[in-house]
């Protein structure tokens, strides 16, 4: 059994609901200043779906930003590099469902 990775950012809270090879369900909890940085997944799609709060989600390839508020839920295809912010002025709870496949998180660097 793979070891989980701890993605390198802060949230105000992590649990895991679901862990099976190549899907997991992950609820997140972020404070009005805290983000996501922008990155990547190589083989697996992320669904986000709000519980609470409104989130507020940037892409690339192409170019777009998706506000969501409780109950609605978006898909970001493998490789579409993301962001995710929170768009309200509460913390934003919301799951996160990846899979299917082998999961990473590709953390994209900013040139100065």
């Amino acid at each position: 059994m793979m070891a989980a990775v701890e993605p390198p950012y802060e949230v105000e809270r992590r649990a895991e609901h679901a862990a099976r090879p190549g899907f997991r369900i992950t609820e997140l909890q972020i404070s009005k200043t805290q983000k996501v940085p922008w990155h990547y997944h190589t083989n697996v799609r992320d669904t986000f779906y709000v519980l609470q709060g409104e989130l507020r989600i940037f892409l690339q390839d192409p170019k777009e930003e998706v506000r969501l508020k409780p109950g609605e839920s978006f898909v970001c295809r493998p490789r579409r590099p993301h962001l995710v912010t929170n768009a309200g002025e509460t913390s934003a709870t919301f799951l996160v469902l990846q899979g299917i496949g082998e999961y990473d998180f590709v953390l994209l660097v900013k040139p100065k």
